[in-house]
């Protein structure tokens, strides 16, 4: 541990991730066991996505609106060798509460100055409260002049089964795998939609595990079902960017210039500029131009005021006037 070189004139208002009042609040609902941590582990103080295929797994990264804000609850762990501090629950460790209402202190990274009553903005891939902004402003991420959106189609001979207790294949926690023995059209790939007999509705492949790559092999879906040798057909749509592009496209992020809701669920040939992206829902779109938001409007708001210094911390609240 290092000697302290600094002291504050006066005490830190608050720590990222602790209440910021005594006013009500609300907690979001888990499966059984409770929240846990998943792939990487969760920040406290940071916004958090659910798994919903387990309602238990939690992370500090997802597509869309965060489900809630990780509380502080001093149950993150030092696991770094002659660590000082640390705010990350190790994963597979229990989270505790994820608040979808209330009043929180949040870290200020911006480096910008905040003023009560602005929208907060989470990051998608890290949890982070990327900007405090007006309403309908996410932060842009990417731009394209020129991209296109195909609905496409790929179709197997496969079976879905429940993992045995301790296996480890796959990130995180693996709901059920898939194999798949025959292709019979197209290409699979993570994030499209899967359909079939005693397929349950909503499942999505999450990662390939084995085999050729988009052919025969096993994957991880994200609903547990267990499914007999049927015809198993995935369904996503391919966004190509093009024209002028800005880089920074990524997984996660909300597209406009599509249908509502659009958002990139896996990297195709692009790896943050020109190429090909994996989006859903499937939609064919011409060409025109269309923006990659990294960050997305959160149900929060700002509730003090803020100067925009390295590690400040701010209120935000559920229940602005």
């Amino acid at each position: 541990m290092s000697f302290q070189k600094t002291v504050n004139a006066v005490p830190a208002p608050g720590i990222a991730g602790d209440f910021a009042s005594t006013n009500p609040r609300k907690s979001a609902l888990s499966g059984p066991g409770g929240f846990v941590a998943g792939v990487g582990g969760v920040a406290c103080g940071y916004f958090g996505w659910l798994d919903l295929a387990t309602y238990s797994v939690l992370n500090n990264f997802g597509a869309g609106q965060p489900n809630g804000f990780v509380r502080n609850a001093h149950n993150a762990l030092i696991t770094n060798y002659l660590g000082e501090v640390s705010l990350v629950i190790p994963q597979g460790f229990p989270v505790g509460d994820l608040f979808d209402r209330g009043d929180f202190w949040i870290a200020n990274n911006t480096g910008n100055a905040v003023t009560p009553g602005l929208k907060v903005y989470a990051n998608n891939s890290t949890g982070a409260a990327q900007s405090f902004a007006a309403t309908a402003t996410p932060p842009t991420s990417g731009t394209s002049t020129a991209s296109t959106i195909a609905a496409s189609t790929a179709s197997v001979t496969a079976s879905i089964a429940i993992p045995v207790a301790g296996n480890t294949t796959g990130p995180g926690t693996v709901p059920a795998i898939m194999t798949v023995m025959a292709v019979v059209s197209g290409t699979l790939v993570p994030g499209g939609t899967l359909s079939g007999t005693g397929v349950a509705t909503g499942t999505m492949i999450v990662a390939q595990l084995t085999g050729t790559t988009g052919g025969v092999g096993t994957y991880s879906v994200s609903i547990a079902q267990t499914v007999a040798s049927t015809t198993v057909s995935e369904t996503y749509g391919t966004l190509t960017v093009g024209g002028t592009v800005v880089s920074g496209f990524a997984v996660g992020d909300t597209i406009t210039g599509a249908a509502a809701g659009t958002y990139i669920t896996a990297p195709g040939t692009g790896t943050g500029g020109a190429g090909t992206y994996i989006v859903s829902p499937t939609q064919t779109v011409g060409s025109g131009a269309i923006n990659a938001y990294s960050a997305t409007e959160t149900i929060w708001y700002t509730a003090s005021f803020g100067n925009g210094t390295t590690g400040e911390v701010i209120k935000i609240t559920s229940s602005w006037p």
